[in-house]
């Protein structure tokens, strides 16, 4: 599935833990654009997408994005080998053993983004991820950080 337009008027959070296991909730970054990456370990179309949100960081990072992918493991040793072997350089947190927060974004597939403007407001969905579908989703986020 190729990126999709998509308006939420109902705004997205839930508390998550980082990988310093302090709690964060989505909406201590309203006021942000916030693009968030639900991922496992164990899906090959996620390992390509960290590169692609390492790219996010690096060039939208001083212009309000903040890059959150929220691991959906149920094997912390998974996820510690999974990013001894693909860097990140954004937050990594990790939704409750309920996936709470994956419900609340009725998460369907492996990875599932989800881009949240400055009130916390759903305004893009992509399910799976494939390179040559990132255009559409950088044209959004210029969109939004401008608002």
């Amino acid at each position: 599935m190729a990126y999709a337009n998509y308006a939420s008027e109902e705004r997205k959070s839930c508390t998550l833990r980082n990988q310093h296991q302090i709690d964060v909730q989505l909406d201590d970054y309203l006021g942000r654009v916030v693009y968030v990456d639900f991922w496992a370990s164990w899906c090959p179309p996620c390992i390509k997408s960290f590169p692609f949100m390492n790219a996010l960081h690096a060039q939208y990072q001083a212009q309000g994005l903040t890059v959150i992918a929220v691991n959906l493991d149920d094997n912390p040793e998974d996820v510690a080998h999974f990013l001894r072997r693909h860097h990140a350089d954004f937050m990594v947190a990790f939704d409750n053993h309920h996936r709470d927060c994956a419900r609340h974004f009725a998460v369907q597939a492996m990875p599932s983004s989800y881009l949240l403007d400055k009130q916390g407001n759903v305004r893009y969905v992509h399910l799976g991820f494939k390179k040559n579908e990132t255009e559409s989703v950088q044209a959004t986020l210029k969109q939004l950080l401008e608002e």
